[in-house]
């Protein structure tokens, strides 16, 4: 069994940083790509940025390419994601997602190991 715990969400101000983390647990080599998908009220959840299993290739939605970046330290079993001038828009439950194959997809149905998510509230 794996376990993804997300870690570093709360209340921040627009045009703040906020950097998330997701810890892996348990049968590790089950996980190799990880990504970060989002889910603000009424709305679907979608794909913010994924990282493959080395590290060498990352993927991000255009909506946040330039400000949000994913990284990995395989050493510690965790995923970050560093997340630059928020916008009230970004409110959500940032999730924490991981795959048996070595590239991220941006597709939720790919991925098999979910975390339970963290909250981000940015304020105006």
């Amino acid at each position: 069994q794996v376990t993804l715990v997300e870690s570093g969400g709360g209340l921040v101000q627009a045009g703040g940083s906020l950097r998330l983390s997701c810890k892996v647990s348990g049968r590790t080599d089950y996980v190799a790509a990880m990504a970060w998908f989002r889910q603000s009220p009424g709305k679907e959840r979608e794909f913010v940025s994924g990282i493959s299993d080395n590290g060498g290739y990352t993927d991000v939605a255009e909506s946040v390419k330039g400000r949000f970046f994913v990284s990995r330290n395989n050493a510690k079993n965790e995923a970050y994601l560093e997340m630059d001038i928020l916008k009230p828009e970004e409110t959500a439950v940032y999730y924490c997602a991981g795959r048996a194959r070595d590239y991220p997809s941006q597709g939720e149905g790919d991925y098999t190991t979910w975390g339970q998510g963290t909250q981000v509230t940015v304020t105006t």
